[in-house]
């Protein structure tokens, strides 16, 4: 096993959990394998109606890195993820949601990524997984370049892959609204790193496809791809429409150039 170095930055990886008992274990031992060391784990528990709290904590009992904390009423895991990054103590800032899973050396690549092209924001490219955590040949690359422009019709980066450093941006706290949450957090962050994000194109996530999950339905995606420009960006009816179809366009015909069978 790697020895931590003195020098090394703190990376605070945030999880909102959910009643997500059938998968947690295995998202907290992806974060354990990493063989990047110094980071802190922060778990913000919502309300759960399983034994997930039960899992979370007993493994926490066993690692100190790992921190548990639990919101006093359901509360989404927007307003999860900004409870978590209130007490992030980390130099950078990474996410993973509590069915996902990390590579062993996602950390450590990506850092070095990111210290080598001295940017402010990263991300990598990404493999589907079915529920028993299987791939299911489908791979998200990530661009290698991301503007603000370009975040702006599509959201380019994998929540579960994109790391930001908040001792050059600060921290992101995301909008309180519906979905599209995450989009806003890395349009933010490109902005205010004040370049282009860029991306590793390695697999060093893998997002777990969920049949009861949100994302799944993509029609209702529609109407939150609307309120992202209408009610988070503040534009008008017909502007927020003429940004859908461009988002339609980037959803249908440019983005499935970076999603490859594997």
């Amino acid at each position: 096993m790697k020895k931590l170095t003195k020098n090394q930055a703190l990376v605070s990886i945030i999880t909102p959990l959910y009643n997500a008992e059938a998968y947690i274990t295995h998202t907290i031992k992806s974060i354990q394998d990493q063989t990047y060391l110094h980071w802190e784990h922060i778990i913000v528990n919502d309300c759960s109606t399983d034994t997930s709290l039960q899992i979370v904590e007993e493994l926490a009992k066993k690692d100190t890195r790992i921190k548990v904390v639990t919101l006093s009423r359901n509360s989404g895991a927007a307003q999860s993820r900004n409870k978590a990054t209130e007490l992030a103590q980390g130099d950078y800032i990474a996410f993973l949601d509590s069915d996902d899973l990390w590579h062993p050396e996602k950390l450590e690549k990506q850092l070095r990524f990111m210290q080598e092209n001295k940017v402010a924001v990263s991300y990598t490219s990404y493999v589907h997984i079915n529920e028993e955590g299987t791939p299911i040949g489908r791979r998200i690359k990530a661009l290698p370049k991301l503007t603000y422009k370009k975040q702006h019709t599509n959201n380019y980066v994998g929540n579960l892959t994109g790391i930001y450093k908040t001792s050059e941006i600060g921290k992101i706290i995301a909008p309180n609204i519906r979905k599209r949450q995450d989009w806003a957090v890395w349009l933010e962050a490109i902005k205010k790193g004040n370049r282009p994000a860029l991306g590793l194109q390695e697999d060093l996530a893998y997002y777990r496809i969920r049949e009861d999950s949100m994302s799944s339905n993509k029609i209702n995606l529609i109407k939150y791809n609307f309120r992202f420009y209408k009610e988070y960006l503040g534009y008008s009816w017909i502007t927020s429409t003429c940004y859908l179809l461009r988002f339609f366009y980037e959803y249908f015909f440019v983005r499935p150039r970076w999603i490859e069978k594997i």
